[in-house]
This record gives C-alpha cells, structure tokens and sequence, in this order.
C-alpha cells in the first residue's frame, strides 16, 4: 500500500521553490537592468571613443600613414565602423595582409604586415626598393634611404627579376643582409648567370634557379675557406659543384719590372734605327 502525503507536509517545501524561483527571477531582473544602465552610460560617456590607435608591423611607411588612411581618429566613436571596411581601406600592393582589432573598449589596433623587402633597382637616377612580390616601390620620400638590401644590376628583364626576388625571399635575412650587389650576367647558353658581390669581399657565381638552394649554405663554405686559405678573399662558384679561386689566381697581376728587364733582340734594334 502506498504511502499517502498529506498535502500540508509539503506546503513549506512548495514555499520554498516559489521564494528560489521569485529570487532568481528578481537577480536575473536586476542584472538585465544593471547591463542595460552600464551600456547606456557607456555610449553616452567618452569612455566608448577611441582614446588610442596603434599600428604595429610598419616598416615601408611610417606607422602615421596607414592612421591616416584608415580615416579613423581620436574622439570617433569604438563601434562607429566596420572592421573590414578599415582593413580594405589599407590593402596596398606592399601590404600582404592587415588585421584592425578594437581592444580595451577604447584603443584600435591595426596590424600590418608588408612584403619583404630584398633588393634595391636603380632607377630614374634613384634607387628603390623592390619587394619580393616583384613590386618597384617608388614612394620612397616615405622610406628611410638606407641601402639594406643587394642592389641589382642590368636587370631589364622583368621575369627574369621577379626569379631572383622568389629566391631571395627563400634565403635568411642574415645571409640575405651579406649581399651587396647582384648582376645579371645572361647569355644565349647561360641565360641564369648571375655574380653576386658580398658584403665580406667575396664573390659569387651562381644560377638564378638554385640561388636559394645553394646559399644558404653561403655561411659554412666561407667558414671552411678562411680556415683552409692563406690567399684572403676571392670567388666562390656554386652554379654547378662548388669550388673556390682566391682573387690572386684570378687576376693575376703583370710584372712590370720583367717588361723592362727584357734584352732588346736584333729586331728590336733594327725598328729603333729606322725610326727617325
């Protein structure tokens, strides 16, 4: 038989759910109209402005240019503007990708990041910057003049330059900061010769098709001939084994003294004497 509850023995437990649930009602109640209040009095205070804007990542221009053209300024509103809007407003052909963020309810952040830059083309009596998506970068009143990549040297060929650019990028910005000038050296049977000039006195010869393969050994080669070497500085040939001529061999200096120490012959005498 089962036991039957008198409906007076749970009354005060039924009191009880109803006061639990009138009280997470009356919390969830205040804490809606506490949100609401803090967000009324935040988009009405300055506390929802930008107060601050910072770009990281710039290195072609400086970090005012890319605020500028955002078009975003102190004292606009955080939730005023779409991101994506700003990041199509600052895609340039030397920005690889930029990401705006707002952070800490009143600062922007724009992260940019360019393309490399790996060389440098001389140019309507100029040198600029060549990025290694192939672009000239002529703006270069926004640039710091300093020469801190390898300069290129008769490379009209635009495909021809954009192979070398693919290469460079592949190499370490330690190894690539050693160049100092490349030329191209094109023939009809070698049209991917190129000599590069070091920053340590060396030179190298190599092929645009394996630059990047290849020099990135660069470090451990040099380190073997200065310790094997007594000749100093000379050519370094890696377009197809690798093997290594001091510059004495290669430019072998003419004795002037032997040119003067020579006995004029019969022939030589008789030239002298029907000289007048």
């Amino acid at each position: 038989m089962d036991k039957v509850i008198d409906i007076e023995e749970r009354i005060p437990t039924l009191k009880k759910k109803r006061r639990r649930r009138t009280n997470t009602k009356f919390v969830v109640m205040i804490s809606l109209f506490l949100v609401l209040l803090f967000l009324l009095l935040y988009f009405q205070s300055s506390y929802s402005d930008i107060q601050k804007i910072t770009v990281h990542g710039a290195k072609l221009v400086k970090e005012d240019y890319y605020i500028e053209k955002s078009g975003l300024q102190i004292g606009d509103s955080m939730w005023g503007f779409k991101v994506l809007d700003i990041e199509k407003k600052l895609q340039e052909d030397w920005v690889k990708d930029v990401t705006v963020k707002r952070k800490w309810l009143t600062t922007v952040e724009i992260q940019v990041k360019e393309y490399r830059k790996v060389a440098y083309i001389f140019e309507d009596h100029h040198f600029y910057p060549i990025l290694e998506n192939g672009v000239v970068y002529k703006s270069s009143e926004k640039i710091d003049p300093t020469i801190d990549a390898p300069i290129f040297l008769n490379f009209d060929d635009e495909e021809l330059r954009k192979k070398v650019l693919k290469e460079l990028a592949e190499l370490d910005d330690e190894v690539l900061a050693l160049i100092s000038q490349i030329n191209l050296n094109a023939t009809e049977s070698d049209p991917y010769s190129i000599t590069l000039f070091m920053n340590d006195g060396f030179e190298v010869r190599a092929e645009i098709n394996t630059l990047a393969e290849k020099m990135k050994y660069y470090p451990a080669i040099v380190a073997q001939i200065e310790n094997a070497e007594e000749n100093g500085k000379g050519i370094i040939d890696i377009e197809v084994g690798s093997y290594f001529k001091p510059y004495s061999e290669v430019y072998k200096t003419i004795d002037i003294n032997a040119e003067s120490d020579h006995e004029p012959d019969e022939q030589d005498v008789e030239d002298d004497e029907s000289t007048p």
